[in-house]
């Protein structure tokens, strides 16, 4: 009677000792998991080159003006070359566009995309050579519908070859937030938006063939 009590007894004790050993592993296991979970959202999410190039993008990006009509967001109020005449990185760019009487065909052209060149592209240019293409009206319109594409380009479409409203092709190469047009010009800030274009301000002119 006594060993089969201590017999039974010793079974229970086992049990009891095995269901609170699977307890605990259980107890290890759902925090194992919740460690892993806990993990996984916590992971960065991998940044895709269409995000990267989602908003404004370029070192120069910083010279605009934070506010006011010629801030990012005046300038998506207005087309394309009323943007820029409020935007004083382009101040040289609207005087030849003025010269050359392509205001209104700018503002009224719709889904195009000018590649813009700042102030010190221009400056770049020897004064008398700048001087004489800005007397020359037919030079000056052919150089500046060259930097003007009949389609609205959007970053993550912007390598390529594409035809100007002036007839010749220019041709965009680079990835990410680093392109180069015509392997030349370097977009310095891109993907400005306007209520008619997209603008990418470049750090050259670009001349025709």
């Amino acid at each position: 009677m006594s060993n089969r009590l201590l017999t039974r007894t010793g079974a229970l004790l086992a049990a009891a000792g095995f269901a609170l050993a699977m307890t605990a592993c259980s107890d290890d296991g759902d925090a194992s998991s919740e460690d892993t979970a806990a993990t996984e959202e916590a992971a960065p999410e991998e940044t895709t080159e269409e995000e990267m190039a989602s908003g404004e993008f370029g070192d120069a990006c910083s010279a605009v003006p934070a506010d006011g009509e010629g801030s990012f967001a005046g300038m998506a109020d207005d087309p394309v070359a009323t943007a820029a005449s409020n935007n004083p990185v382009l101040s040289t760019l609207v005087t030849a566009v003025t010269e050359a009487d392509l205001v209104d065909t700018l503002n009224s052209a719709e889904n195009i995309t000018v590649f813009a060149p700042t102030n010190d592209a221009f400056a770049a240019i020897p004064e008398a050579d700048l001087q004489a293409v800005l007397a020359d009206q037919d030079m000056l319109t052919s150089i500046l519908t060259y930097h003007v594409v009949g389609e609205q380009i959007a970053p993550e479409d912007l390598g390529g070859t594409f035809t100007t409203l002036q007839g010749d092709t220019l041709e965009v190469a680079g990835s990410g937030e680093e392109w180069t047009v015509n392997g030349s010009a370097n977009v310095v800030c891109g993907n400005v938006q306007t209520a008619n274009a997209t603008v990418y301000i470049i750090d050259s002119v670009l001349m025709p063939a």
